[in-house]
This record gives structure tokens, C-alpha cells and sequence, in this order.
């Protein structure tokens, strides 16, 4: 893993906003390397569940990396663990050597595979606790009059708490079918996640997410106010932007990024990362290519609790993505010509159809005291200012897994 120096606040320093001049950054001479302690060092990792989260994540910012180079000018949001379970789920039915081809991709190499599925079931309990705010489903859609191995259907049902579907061949009640389900799966936040049934389906696999979550210290809504995000360096555009001053935040600032990073904790013990490039023009492609789940978990390790005056616009996103395309350039393009899923059916199928859609909201809802900007508090007299008013990266992790729940590049906030 790429070695990444933090330089943390250590100490008073002085800071003004962007229209007073320029910012002045914390440092730390002392700065441990993020990339430090290797995963196998890690008591974290020693933690079956904790070790599988690590590995699908891992796919899920390689899909998240992928995606993004398709669309350098728009805006990107993922939640890979949907994607992650259903590749998960369909191994299941692989031979050897197309479960050998799905576990390089989810990095299943290192793992207890006799363990693996019981595994993945504890994982994906630990995850729907209420609390987390997370609804995140996957089904397996299977062509019409296939016959599928009971043996499968048992095993599917099991470890991943779902039955394939079979499609009747009438386009109507499949759509609708399959629309009912991941709406009531995800108790009426996900809608008419399918527009059509898709042509052509052998396998289609189907990912959805949504996500609300409270922070754990609530923003007050008669301080959020239409504010300038900068678009670039030219553009800008008034968002509802939201806003505390005094606010207890784990910060810190990476040299070698360039950027500066911050933890917002949410119940459930979920937090946000958020990944702000010191310039508006900053390419954000040297932040995308050091995401990996060892280098967020040492980061987390690593930032420091300070007082900063804190804004950022209020998100309410949602994605629509097929992607089939995009797997098959993460070398997985077996998968669509000539797999093995004898498991499945005596019938030779293959996978023709990769549909996921994610939706995340996060307003000023908390559990906690309000984030009042005006608070008098024990915090020093000048702040770290944290402004999240040009585009910037997060990932949406659990805390106790470390499992990667959602992931986005935000360029224009207002887009959905």
C-alpha cells in the first residue's frame, strides 16, 4: 500500500476564510505514515467479517476508480457493497475456474473460503442494523424457463437471504416484479429501479442502495443558507449550504495529496470522509488512485480531533448505472462470454446485465446537540476553516467493519 504522510493539527494556528486570504495549513513533524502497519498486523483485521469487508471494498474502489476515468466531468456515486454481495452471490454457482476469476476481483484470495459465505451473512446483518440508515439489496434476475439447481437456490437463500428470479417471458409483470421487490426490500425508498426489462438476459444481477443518515451532532436548518460552490474557477452555483462554527471534527491535511480530510461521525457508527483538494482545478486523480480500505483505516487512525468552522452543502443524490461495460473492463469479461455457472443450471447462462442504482441523503438531521455557528465553547478563538464549496470526494464507511457503504465525486451538488 502507497505510503501517504498526514500532517495533523497539533497546536493554535491561524487560519482565515478564502475571502480574507490564504488559508494556512496544521502540521505535525512528527507525521506517522498512513500506509504504516500492514493488514496482517492489524488486531482490526483479525476479525473474520472485518477482513471481508476490507476485500470487497477494495473491489468497490477499484469499480468506484473505473467509473470515474468513464466520466471525468460529471459526478460519480456508488455503493459498491450491493455490487460486491450480488458478484458474491452469484459465485456461489461457479465452477472453479469462474469462481477463481470472481475471487481475484472481490480479493477472495486470502480469505477462509470454507468460511467465506457464513462470513458474508454476518456481514450483511451487522450492516441492516436500523440505526446505520442503510438499505442495500442484490438479486439474481435468470432467463426465462431456466431450470435452476435446488442446491443453489438453498445455498443463495442461506447465506445472502434471497431467491433468484426466473422471468415469466411477459415484460409487464417481470417489470413489475421486479420493481415491487427492491421497493418493498427497501421499504419504499428505492423506486422504478428498472425503466424496462433489458433484452437479451441470461443473468441479470440488481444492486440498489439508499442511505439517510443523522449526524451525530445535528446542524441547525435556520443556518443553512444559499452559498457560492465553486464549479471551477470561473463558475459557481448557490447551494443550500449548511453550517457550524466551534464543531469538533477529526481533521487532518496530506501533503503528498494535496488535499485536506475530515471525519464526520453518524449514527450508527457510520461516519463520512470527506477529501477536499486545496484548489477548485485540483485533479482529484492521485486522491482516487490511494483509496484502498488499508489506507482509509489508517487514515482514520491517524486524524485528530480540532475545532473548525465547518460547511457543506446538503446532498440529496441519486445514481442510475448500468454496469455491466464497466466490470467488464475490471477483467471480468468471462463473465459475459463463456463462464462456468454449471452450479446454477445444467443450461449454459452467462452474465448479460449489471443494473445498480444509489441514492443518498444527508440533510441537517442529528441525534446530538445542534452545531450552533455562533456557540460560545471551550474551543480556541480561531478555527480551522473546512469548506466543502468546490468539488471534492467521500467515502461513507462503517465504522465497525470498515466496510465501504457508499462512495462519490461531488463536481455540481445540485446534479443528480
Amino acid at each position: 500500500m502507497q505510503g501517504l504522510t498526514i500532517l495533523l493539527w497539533l497546536g493554535l494556528l491561524i487560519t482565515s476564510c478564502r475571502s480574507q486570504g490564504t488559508e494556512q495549513e496544521p502540521a505535525n513533524p512528527d507525521a506517522a505514515n498512513a500506509g504504516g502497519a500492514e493488514e496482517e498486523d492489524d488486531p482490526f483485521y483479525k476479525i473474520p467479517v472485518n477482513k471481508l469487508a476490507s476485500s470487497v471494498s477494495n473491489f468497490g474502489y477499484n469499480l468506484y476508480r473505473l467509473r470515474s476515468s468513464q466520466t471525468p466531468t460529471a459526478n460519480v456515486l456508488l455503493s459498491p457493497f450491493s455490487v460486491a454481495t450480488a458478484l458474491s452471490a452469484l459465485s456461489l454457482g461457479a465452477g472453479e475456474r469462474t469462481e477463481n476469476l470472481l475471487d481475484r476481483a472481490l480479493f477472495y484470495d486470502l480469505l477462509n473460503k470454507a468460511e467465506l459465505h457464513s462470513t458474508y451473512q454476518t456481514l450483511l446483518a451487522s450492516l441492516a442494523v436500523p440505526a446505520k440508515g442503510l438499505k442495500s439489496i442484490s438479486r439474481l434476475i435468470l432467463e426465462r424457463r431456466l431450470r435452476i439447481k435446488p442446491g443453489f437456490v438453498s445455498d443463495l437463500e442461506k447465506s445472502y437471504g434471497v431467491r433468484p428470479r426466473v422471468l415469466t417471458g411477459n415484460a409487464r409483470v417481470d417489470l413489475q416484479e421486479a420493481n415491487s421487490w427492491v421497493q418493498q426490500r427497501t421499504n419504499g425508498k428505492v423506486t422504478r429501479f428498472l425503466k424496462e426489462i433489458p433484452t437479451g438476459i441470461s443473468i441479470l444481477l440488481l444492486g440498489a442502495a439508499y442511505f439517510k443518515g443523522k449526524w451525530m451532532t445535528r446542524f441547525d436548518s435556520k443556518f443553512t443558507r444559499l452559498q457560492d460552490f465553486h464549479l471551477d474557477e470561473d463558475r459557481a452555483v448557490s447551494v443550500p449550504m449548511m453550517e457550524g462554527s466551534n464543531t469538533l471534527v477529526k481533521y487532518g491535511f496530506d501533503s503528498e495529496l494535496d488535499c485536506k480530510i475530515a471525519q464526520l461521525p453518524l449514527e450508527g457508527r457510520v461516519s463520512a470522509l470527506f477529501f477536499l483538494p486545496q484548489s477548485v482545478t485540483q485533479n482529484m486523480t492521485l486522491i482516487e488512485e490511494s483509496l484502498t480500505s488499508e489506507f482509509v483505516h489508517d487514515i482514520n487512525k491517524q486524524l485528530k480531533t480540532v475545532c473548525m468552522d465547518l460547511k457543506m452543502p446538503r446532498l440529496k443524490l441519486t445514481s442510475e448505472l448500468a454496469l455491466a461495460g464497466t466490470l467488464q473492463e475490471m477483467r471480468l469479461q468471462a463473465l459475459f462470454e463463456t463462464p462456468d455457472f454449471s452450479k446454477i443450471a445444467a443450461k449454459a447462462v452467462k452474465l448479460s446485465h449489471v443494473q445498480h442504482k444509489a441514492m443518498l441523503e444527508l440533510n441537517e438531521e442529528g441525534v446530538g446537540s445542534v452545531v450552533l455557528p455562533q456557540a460560545e465553547d471551550p474551543c480556541p478563538t480561531v478555527l480551522i476553516n473546512y469548506h466543502l464549496d468546490r468539488p471534492f470526494l467521500f467515502v461513507l464507511q462503517d465504522d465497525e467493519t470498515g466496510a465501504l457503504l457508499f462512495v462519490g465525486k461531488i463536481l455540481d451538488p445540485r446534479s443528480t
